[in-house]
């Protein structure tokens, strides 16, 4: 007669074991960061546009023909493909499996999380280098050799523009004072602003200046993991310069686009407002609205505003046309983050799904 095994009940009961291996199984995991990820994208969009005026944005927009939104959405795209382009033929360089368009996604997703967090527009760096690393096997250094060159080009531009634009405030006469004060602080900005040129010229003739500065300094070890990952990094923005010179020029063309795209966008959304500038104050008044990302403030909030409010009033404009070019930027910048942001939280949930 078979005989029927009953267990003890207290074998039945799941163990605190049981209860570990059931919550670590690969779809909770999942669910779990899942969740994580898209609240804190969530909580970061919340505090960002909490106090956006998207009344104001709308009653901005409405003002202008679907025609002119259409032209500036074209050239706001044209501008972020340069600025992609720039970065991906320096990455192409060594690697030319690299995808345009999967790096078009990635320089979105820095731009929100630079935008939307604390600092002068600059953070989104290391996410750079993550995705590149990641995505697509290059080592840390390689990525960030990639990134040194692709933000040493931007700067050279970026600075390039301001310099004309330092020069058209004095030009126009915004800041009065003594001659000669004034002409000692151009040189000095001068000098500070042609620093990426300088840096680019001594990678191209094997120096390695920031290697030599950290190097320099006594309190620095020198066998510290990031530092020794910053100078091999910088060597091989060196080798970069030297062995591909055509790819570096190329980059610089991308770099050049970008520029004369923002200036261009700037310059339509003057004229679509019905301002009427020149040149000169047109390259004064941009000059205020870069300085003023360089607030370490979430998208230059509140400087932005106050930058064109004082530079347009200075050549007789008056505050609403000011502020509302402020929200035209506002909200591109939003679009471009928004969009960058739902971008990074999918690409990280796919990589840890």
């Amino acid at each position: 007669m078979n005989q029927q095994f009953n267990p003890p009940v207290t074998e039945l009961q799941p163990t605190s074991d049981m209860r570990r291996r059931a919550w670590a199984t690969p779809s909770i995991r999942r669910a779990l960061r899942f969740l994580v990820i898209y609240s804190v994208l969530v909580l970061l969009l919340y505090f960002a546009l909490r106090n956006a005026p998207f009344a104001d944005i709308w009653n901005a927009l409405k003002g202008l023909h679907l025609s002119q939104i259409g032209s500036l959405l074209l050239i706001n795209a044209v501008v972020i493909a340069a600025m992609t382009a720039r970065w991906w033929v320096i990455v192409r360089a060594e690697n030319p499996s690299i995808p345009f368009f999967a790096l078009v996604g990635y320089r979105l997703s820095v731009f929100g999380v630079s935008y939307f967090t604390l600092g002068p527009q600059v953070g989104g760096e290391a996410l750079q280098v993550l995705y590149l690393q990641r995505n697509h096997g290059l080592t840390f250094a390689r990525a960030t050799s990639a990134v040194l060159v692709d933000k040493l080009l931007e700067f050279l531009v970026n600075f390039l523009l301001i310099g004309i634009g330092a020069w058209s405030i004095v030009r126009v006469g915004i800041f009065s004072g003594n001659g000669i004060q004034l002409t000692l602080s151009l040189i000095g900005l001068a000098v500070l602003l042609m620093w990426p040129l300088f840096h680019i010229l001594l990678l191209y003739n094997g120096k390695n200046p920031l290697s030599k500065i950290l190097f320099s300094q006594p309190f620095i070890h020198k066998k510290n993991k990031t530092i020794r990952l910053i100078v091999v990094a910088e060597r091989m923005a060196s080798s970069f310069c030297r062995k591909h010179i055509g790819a570096l020029f190329l980059s610089l063309g991308a770099s050049v686009l970008a520029m004369l795209g923002i200036v261009l966008e700037y310059y339509l959304m003057i004229n679509f407002l019905g301002m009427q500038l020149g040149a000169v104050q047109i390259f004064a008044a941009l000059t205020s609205m870069q300085i003023a990302f360089l607030m370490p403030l979430p998208g230059g909030l509140g400087a932005l505003e106050a930058s064109q409010v004082f530079a347009l009033g200075a050549f007789g404009q008056t505050a609403s046309a000011a502020i509302s070019l402020t929200l035209l930027m506002r909200a591109r910048d939003i679009l471009n983050g928004g969009i960058g942001l739902l971008l990074a939280g999918r690409g990280f949930k796919d990589k840890i799904g």
